[in-house]
C-alpha cells in the first residue's frame, strides 16, 4: 500500500462519530462570506465542484454546500471523481470543466494552471489569508500568483502513545524538545523499553515513514521558502539544511537504544506494526511512542480500535511532535487545494468560493477525519478528544508543509525511498543516498 492510498483511510472513530453528526439536528443557515464583486458578471444561480473525496467526505461537504446555497440561492452541486488526477484532465479536454476543482495534490493544481484563473481575480485573499495556517498560501503559486487554496487537510506530525503504560511508569507527556529528549533519556535509562517504535517497511513504497521523518525537521529547521526550493531541486539533498534535519533524524532513531533493534530492524519492521506499542516490558519489545498520520489508527490491534471507536482513550492517545531546538513547530500533512477554471468566475462562484476558503465549511466534514487548515476554527466542532487534539495541533502550528515527497517528480521520491531505506540499515552513508537522490532530478 503506497504512502497516497494511505492518507485516504479513514480512522473507525471518525466514522463512528460521522453516523452520530449526521442524527444531530441542523444547523442555521450560513451567509456568505463579506467579498467583492471585483467588476465579476452576475451568475446563473448554479455552481459546480469536482473533487476526489471519498463518500462520507462527500456526503458532508456537500451538506454544507447545500446549506450555503439555500441562504444565498445558489444551487451548489459536489461530484466526486473515482480517479480525480485523470479523470479532471478528460473532463477539461471535453469542454466538461466545472466551475471549481478540489485537488489533492498541489502539483496537479499547478500543472493546469493555464486553464485556471489567478484567486485574486475572484475574490479579495485577505480574509482566507489572515485565518490559514501559515504555509498554505504557499503551496499553489505559479508565477507569483495564488491559483489554489485548502479546502480541508490532514496532518502527520502526531505521536501516539499508550497512556496506561505512560502511567505505570510515570512518565509525562512531552510538550517541548527537551522534554522529549529527557523521556528518551529516562525511559532508556529504566530499562522499560524503546523510546521509538519506528518501522519503515511498506513493500514496494518502503522508506516513506523515514521521509516523513526528514520532511518534518526540513520544515522545522529552515521554513516553508527553503522546503519549497528542497522539493523543486533548487536545495539539493546534500545541503546544509537537508543535512540537519538527518542528523536530527538519527539522534532520535538511529542512536543506540532508541529502537527496537535499530536501524536494520526499522528497514524490515512494518510501518503497520503498531502492536509493540502495547506490548509489556522491553523483553517484548515495548516501545512508547510512534509518530505518524490519523491513518495509523486502522493498523491498531482490534482491541484497541475499539476502545478508540467507544470514546475510550486508556490505551492510545496522541500529541503533536514538539519543535526541534532552534527550530519552529511545522506541521506536516495534506489537503485538497481549491482553483477556479477561466471563464467561469462570476458573482455566485465568488460567494461559494469565499465560503469553501473559510473555516465554516468543514463545520460537518470534520466528523469523517478530515482536520481544518483554519487557525480560527470552532474546536468545539470536532467530535472527539482525539480529533480535537489533532486539530488544535494544525491551528497552533507555526507553519505547514504539505508531503515533501508526494510533490518530487516520481524518480526522486522512490530513489528517496531506497536511499533513505539504505542509509537507516547502515549500508550507506548520508552523502552517498544524498548523490544517489540528487542525480535524478533533471
Amino acid at each position: 500500500m503506497n504512502k497516497k492510498s494511505l492518507l485516504s483511510l479513514l480512522s473507525l472513530f471518525v466514522m463512528a462519530s460521522l453516523l452520530l453528526a449526521a442524527c444531530g439536528g441542523g444547523a442555521a443557515a450560513t451567509e456568505a462570506p463579506s467579498s467583492e464583486d471585483g467588476g465579476l458578471p452576475a451568475g446563473d444561480g448554479k455552481v459546480t465542484i469536482f473533487g476526489g473525496y471519498g463518500e462520507a467526505q462527500a456526503a458532508a461537504f456537500q451538506k454544507a454546500l447545500t446549506e450555503f446555497g439555500q441562504a444565498n440561492g445558489i444551487d451548489v452541486t459536489f461530484t466526486s471523481l473515482a480517479s480525480f488526477d485523470t479523470d479532471i484532465k478528460v473532463k477539461i479536454e471535453a469542454g466538461q470543466e466545472p466551475d471549481i476543482a478540489m485537488w489533492p495534490q498541489p502539483g496537479g493544481l499547478k500543472n493546469l494552471a493555464d486553464v485556471l484563473i489567478p484567486l485574486e481575480d475572484v475574490i479579495d485573499l485577505s480574509k482566507p489569508l489572515s485565518t490559514l495556517v501559515p504555509g498554505w498560501d504557499k503551496l499553489a503559486v505559479v508565477d507569483g500568483k495564488i491559483y489554489g487554496l485548502p479546502v480541508s487537510a490532514n496532518m502527520k506530525t502526531l505521536v501516539f502513545y499508550n497512556p496506561s503504560a505512560f502511567d505505570a511508569h510515570g512518565y509525562t507527556v512531552p510538550t517541548t524538545d527537551a522534554e522529549l529528549v529527557a523521556l528518551e533519556e529516562k525511559i532508556k535509562a529504566d530499562g522499560s523499553g524503546y523510546p521509538w517504535c519506528a518501522g519503515i517497511e511498506s513493500g514496494g513504497a518502503t522508506g516513506w515513514p523515514f521521509t516523513d521523518w526528514v520532511e518534518q525537521y526540513v520544515l522545522d529547521f529552515n521554513g516553508p521558502d527553503v522546503y519549497a526550493k528542497w522539493i523543486s531541486g533548487e536545495v539539493d539533498f546534500a545541503s546544509p539544511e537537508v543535512t540537519k534535519a538527518i542528523d536530527e533524524v538519527s539522534k532520535r532513531l538511529l542512536a543506540d537504544g532508541q529502537v527496537n533493534g535499530g536501524g536494520i530492524s526499522m528497514a524490515t519492521d512494518s510501518f503497520q506494526n503498531t502492536a509493540p506499542l502495547f506490548a509489556d516490558g522491553k523483553e517484548n519489545g515495548q516501545c512508547f511512542m510512534l509518530r505518524q498520520g490519523s491513518f495509523i489508527t486502522a493498523f491498531m490491534p482490534e482491541d484497541i480500535q475499539a476502545e478508540i471507536q467507544a470514546g475510550d482513550y486508556t490505551h492510545l492517545n496522541v500529541f503533536p511532535l514538539p519543535a526541534p531546538a532552534g527550530g519552529q513547530a511545522g506541521v506536516l500533512g495534506g489537503g485538497d487545494i481549491a482553483g477556479v477554471f477561466a471563464g467561469h468566475a462570476d458573482q455566485d462562484v465568488a460567494k461559494v468560493v469565499a465560503f469553501i476558503f473559510s473555516p465554516e465549511v468543514l463545520k460537518y466534514q470534520v466528523a469523517t477525519g478530515d482536520i481544518s487548515p483554519h487557525k480560527n476554527f470552532d474546536l468545539s466542532l470536532y467530535p472527539n478528544e482525539m480529533q480535537r487534539k489533532i486539530g488544535e495541533a494544525m491551528a497552533n502550528a507555526a507553519v505547514f508543509g504539505f508531503d515533501g515527497s508526494d510533490q518530487m517528480p516520481a524518480e526522486v521520491n522512490a530513489e528517496f525511498w531506497a536511499a533513505g531505506t539504505d542509509f537507516v540499515a547502515g549500508r550507506i552513508t548520508w552523502a552517498e543516498a544524498a548523490e544517489r537522490i540528487d542525480s535524478k532530478y533533471p
